[in-house]
């Protein structure tokens, strides 16, 4: 099967199966991939989808026709795949997931050696050949072998707190059925917190709701999880667990944003005058946590791959978009769902209040809107019809993603989403929570017309 291949996005792969993605289209991926990259050792792993299974096992198939040899993880998280990448010293990782996608989609992340995401010229490379090659039969099929690296994956996570500084905290997790239960119970044994485990088990077909806890109706039951047991915190993931959420003692939801500057702040404490890089959505509050703390604040575009590559080039110790990404200088630069929640377990512990009070000061001097989508019927226009409004009335306005329009008292970013059809807005101001609710249905209305 030739023919153009839509799955391929800004960064991944991600598509509804099969009318998408399938399994040829897999195989022909997977080789293509080893082809284009020079891989002669990769590692492949899939999530929890119903789809997965054979689409990975299509994607091995077609890295060792190309004559490279392939550990198979079966079921993982993505940061697996990272992990076991850098770690083993393989040439490239490739994981079948579609994270928070509707069930009938799926989808391929691909990485190179050190886990390193790819560009866009090698993912341009991988479609083109995936799409017009006339593979040969294979001269010699490359050896398939499971790999078990589970302990040193644990290892390496639990690395980053220090045990004699944890407290038999009570914790609320949601895996949302997706893959995080699994790397939870391993960790258990090794921790001294009590664990209140939500749509713990891994289910395909997503019995309890896609694992999105971006979206506000697939909050709840953490939320009423977290009451219900007086927990000290809850965590909920998406389904490769590659992004984390957090919501504090009283069950409140946490933006992501609030996380990147308590996160930052633990980092420079470790590392005096380190890099930290964010991204342009929401800003003001890392910036002065960054600065107070004497580090280097540094902007990246929004998206896993260019946020990897500013944090290599700023040799960054942590990074974090408010999206609930967050990235590890000691994890390949690579992000983690389940580094942030070990730590903050960790921050918890050792200021002996809750995580509310925690964060009360940043949200009180910052407040924001939250990721507002927009569905609108011409992006471009609407981008550039607010961006208009806003430089006549006196903002200054940036375009690293999308636009970024800043005023004395408050700033929003309205950028187009790289893996939906949707504009994407972010408002924040100094302190005034009504003029970010103003100023949010001014730019819906605007954006709109």
């Amino acid at each position: 099967m030739k023919g153009p291949l839509t799955c391929f996005k800004a960064y991944d792969v991600r598509g509804r199966v099969p009318e998408e993605l399938d399994e040829e289209r897999c195989f022909r991926i997977g080789r293509a991939a080893v082809e284009v990259l020079g891989a002669s050792r990769v590692v492949v792993g899939r999530d929890v989808r119903l789809s997965s299974p054979p689409l990975a096992e299509a994607l091995a198939a077609g890295a060792a026709a190309a004559g490279c040899a392939v550990a198979e993880l079966g079921l993982c998280g993505t940061e697996e795949v990272y992990f076991a990448t850098f770690a083993g010293g393989f040439d490239a990782g490739f994981m079948v997931t579609a994270s928070h996608n509707p069930a009938d989609y799926n989808g391929i992340k691909l990485v190179g050696p050190g886990a390193r995401p790819l560009g866009g010229e090698e993912l341009a490379a991988i479609r083109r050949r995936a799409e017009g090659a006339d593979f040969p039969a294979p001269a010699r099929r490359g050896p398939r072998r499971p790999l078990r690296c589970a302990d040193a994956y644990l290892d390496h996570l639990l690395g980053y707190v220090r045990a004699d500084r944890l407290a038999p905290l009570t914790i609320v997790t949601n895996a949302g059925n997706g893959g995080a239960g699994r790397v939870v119970d391993l960790l258990e044994d090794a921790l001294p917190f009590r664990f209140v485990k939500v749509h713990h088990e891994p289910d395909g077909r997503f019995p309890n709701g896609v694992p999105n806890p971006l979206l506000p109706d697939r909050r709840q039951d953490t939320a009423a999880a977290v009451q219900a047991a007086g927990a000290d915190f809850g965590v909920a993931w998406d389904g490769d667990f590659d992004r984390c959420f957090f919501f504090d003692e009283t069950g409140a939801f946490v933006e992501g944003y609030y996380l990147v500057g308590l996160l930052a702040a633990a980092f420079l404490e470790r590392e005096p005058g380190g890099a930290v890089v964010h991204d342009p959505r929401l800003l003001w509050n890392t910036r002065e946590v960054v600065a107070r703390a004497g580090g280097r604040a540094v902007q990246s575009r929004t998206g896993h791959a260019f946020v990897k590559a500013a944090m290599r080039a700023a040799d960054a110790v942590y990074g974090g978009e408010m999206s609930a990404h967050h990235y590890f200088r000691d994890f390949a630069y690579c992000d983690s769902g389940m580094i942030p929640w070990l730590m903050v377990a960790e921050l918890l512990c050792r200021a002996e209040r809750p995580l509310s009070a925690l964060l009360a000061e940043a949200i009180a001097a910052f407040p924001c809107s939250g990721e507002i989508n927009l569905s609108v019927a011409d992006p471009r226009a609407a981008l550039a019809r607010v961006a208009a409004h806003y430089a006549a009335a006196g903002g200054e306005i940036e375009s690293p993603d999308g636009i970024s329009c800043t005023f004395p008292r408050w700033r929003f970013n309205l950028r187009a989403s790289n893996t939906e059809p949707l504009l994407r807005l972010n408002v924040e101001s100094r302190g005034d929570r009504a003029l970010v609710e103003r100023k949010v249905a001014e730019i819906v209305a605007l954006a709109s017309a």
